[in-house]
């Protein structure tokens, strides 16, 4: 594909990159990125994707924008409450970038509809809230062959991980998810609003990662970061020969819809 001037100038900084370049900027341009969850990471993600010229994004949310989502949730604005979050994101991303085609799903990921979401893209960003989601997005992924950026956030912490098909899944390292009321919800503990921003944006540069092939992945890694201490280290993780979902003899062969509000940060083992 040729870009026009208009494009060389708006993506000048990545072209000039000896990583990226053209031929790097086209990848970014033909890609697909599937937010599901327009939130706290979501929100984030969408942002500098949609800035980064990624020609498709999908955006997958079953909620409406509230007045105690925009401590952290920058892509809504105070006139954007009481609108479908996927609505209000889509204008913005518009806004920002005119080139990108946005695809907007006003419902939540299920077991019935999550493979049929996820199929036409390259790249999945699980930007959701709670554990059930969380290990919804796994299973479908790993089932449907496509890589996806894990995050998740509570009051000054962070983790993030990406998935690529033969590479250690969510559920390689934590298995299933924790007993109801086990981990406290964000409306519960809190949330500092800029942890969100940190994380989406490691997503988002996850995803961009993911399209051009530079750098390397958060594969067999789980990030980890407090904002308080400014400390992050990074846990080698391995693909379990027993994982459920992804082993040697998966048990987990048919995707179902857990009951369980709780948040979406586990302690990573050790």
């Amino acid at each position: 594909m040729d870009f026009t001037e208009e494009q060389l100038e708006r993506y000048s900084r990545h072209i000039i990159l000896k990583d990226i370049g053209v031929e790097g900027q086209q990848k970014i341009v033909r890609g697909k990125v599937l937010i599901i969850g327009t939130g706290g990471l979501g929100a984030p993600a969408a942002l500098y994707l949609a800035a980064a010229g990624v020609g498709t994004i999908g955006l997958v949310d079953g909620d409406v924008v509230e007045l105690s989502n925009l401590q952290r949730q920058v892509i809504h604005f105070t006139p954007d409450v009481g609108r479908p979050k996927v609505l209000s994101a889509k204008e913005k991303i518009e806004k920002i970038n005119p080139d990108v085609r946005v695809l907007a799903f006003h419902q939540r990921a299920t077991a019935d509809n999550i493979l049929g979401l996820i199929k036409d893209f390259d790249f999945i960003v699980d930007g959701t809230d709670n554990f059930p989601a969380k290990f919804l997005i796994n299973d479908a992924c790993v089932m449907g062959k496509k890589p996806f950026s894990h995050g998740g956030i509570l009051r000054f912490d962070g983790q993030t991980m990406t998935y690529v098909p033969g590479s250690a899944c969510y559920r390689c390292i934590f298995d299933s998810p924790p007993p109801k009321g086990a981990v406290p919800s964000c409306s519960q503990a809190g949330i500092l609003g800029a942890v969100a921003g940190m994380l989406g944006t490691i997503q988002a540069a996850e995803a961009v990662k993911f399209l051009t092939g530079c750098g390397e992945l958060l594969t067999n890694k789980l990030l980890i970061f407090n904002a308080l201490t400014m400390n992050f280290r990074q846990a080698r993780v391995h693909r379990a020969p027993q994982c459920p979902v992804c082993g040697e003899s998966p048990t987990i062969t048919t995707l179902v819809d857990a009951e369980q509000p709780v948040c979406d940060l586990k302690r990573p083992p050790g």
